[in-house]
């Protein structure tokens, strides 16, 4: 018999990773909920929940894994719906801590100095001013958040005012319904005093962005790959994730691999797959810890595959089952590097215009390896999008293998000009 896994938001992108896994004919993949309604809709967590649990005792067979590689709220639903059902998975709260961006702060201070200074901003002061011990640049943003949102980066009093006036509207968008979450669970009262709407403010870290993607199972914590996240000229937006990492000598990966274990013991995660983003400061020397993810990221799992041979769901898998985690067959994929690049535009506009299926066929039969995915549509207002970082807006993610670095970014500069958008400019307000 095939085992079913239920998968919170499977989508078409991530079910074509999953059956591409060498043992994915012993698998049955399910969708439970749509992406939409798990993160662009305006359920609360508890009627996510309830529909959720509707659609999984409604199924005429065994219900042998849940899963899920979104952020917000997918991770704890997971976690939730495991434990209600027996079946492995990670604790809630062990999750929580990770994605409570200051209750992780907190946890992280206790086990390592590789992070930045840090504290709670108060949102109702009428004249906002950064707490004692820190200083500018900084960064603020809400204690729960997903993909930069909300984040707002802050080099003086007078564009702290401003930032504050934002984050005030922002900081609710997660918060409500983060605060669901935090009522199933008997918090610190440190944590329990400030809710799910704060605002977390800590001082600007500097350097190349890394992210380590590993595995936790009892007591045994291991990375498994280390991705760069490399940005725009003069901006924190993400320009590409580029796989196996080659901005972080070896000697500093194995650094990240010792502090990234301390950090997952500490938050008691285990039955999960996890990443941990970071800022390496060549320069200086210095590594700062940027947050932790209590999921693998789905972004990564193409990545993965043009390169190992097979996507990092697969240890999602695993450990679902109850499983020890495979090992990784490295380097037996097509490529020897791979890019997931985000075409994105730094003003709001109108989409008149999207490249056609017929011009993407075209392009991926072109350029081996190749597979794009529009994230906008013809008569979509780009400040409309949910989930945006604060700077800019995607319009298409395009992932790509090449032999070499030189020969990635090649390949992109073709899909740039093989890829046509029309967008009407409008202007803020309109």
């Amino acid at each position: 018999m095939l085992t079913n896994i239920f998968v919170l938001g499977l989508d078409d992108l991530n079910r074509d990773a999953l059956v591409a896994m060498p043992d994915a004919d012993h698998f049955r993949f399910h969708q439970l909920l749509t992406r939409e309604e798990l993160q662009e809709g305006t359920s609360s967590v508890s009627e996510l929940l309830e529909r959720a649990r509707r659609d999984l005792d409604a199924f005429d067979g065994s219900i042998d894994a849940i899963v899920g590689y979104w952020d917000f709220p997918v991770t704890m639903m997971v976690a939730i719906l495991c434990h209600e059902r027996g079946l492995t998975g990670a604790s809630l709260e062990s999750v929580v801590k990770c994605e409570h961006k200051y209750w992780s702060r907190l946890v992280q201070q206790e086990v390592i100095d590789e992070y930045p200074a840090f504290a709670l901003l108060d949102l109702d002061d009428d004249r906002p001013s950064l707490p004692e011990g820190l200083s500018y640049p900084v960064w603020i943003k809400p204690i729960k958040s997903a993909s930069s949102e909300g984040a707002h980066y802050i080099e003086d009093e007078e564009q702290l005012a401003s930032a504050v006036a934002l984050e005030r509207e922002e900081v609710g968008r997660m918060g409500g319904a983060f605060n669901d979450i935090l009522s199933m669970l008997e918090l610190p009262p440190r944590i329990a005093s400030i809710g799910g709407s704060a605002c977390l403010v800590e001082e600007a870290a500097t350097g190349m962005q890394v992210t380590v993607e590993g595995v936790s199972r009892d007591d045994d914590v291991e990375v498994y790959g280390v991705i760069d996240s490399v940005t725009y000229p003069d901006s924190p937006s993400f320009l590409r994730y580029q796989y196996p990492s080659v901005q972080v000598p070896q000697h500093i990966q194995n650094y990240m691999v010792d502090v990234s274990r301390r950090v997952i013991g500490a938050m008691g995660l285990t039955n999960s797959t996890f990443n941990i983003e970071y800022f390496w400061d060549r320069e200086n020397e210095k590594l700062s810890l940027l947050e932790v993810n209590a999921r693998h990221s789905q972004a990564h799992a193409q990545l993965f595959t043009l390169v190992d041979g097979i996507p990092n769901h697969a240890f999602m898998v695993d450990l679902a089952l109850g499983r020890p985690p495979r090992d990784l067959p490295r380097r037996q994929g097509t490529f020897k590097t791979a890019g997931k690049w985000f075409l994105r535009r730094f003003s709001d506009g109108i989409v008149t215009r999207v490249p056609t299926r017929e011009e993407i066929a075209n392009l991926e039969a072109d350029i081996p390896g190749t597979v794009v995915s529009l994230t906008v549509a013809e008569g979509d207002r780009l400040s409309d999008a949910m989930g945006e970082d604060s700077f800019s807006y995607v319009l298409a993610e395009i992932f790509l293998g090449a032999r070499n670095e030189v020969e990635l970014t090649n390949e992109y500069e073709r899909c740039l000009q093989a890829l046509r958008f029309t967008i009407e400019n409008v202007e803020e307000g309109d």
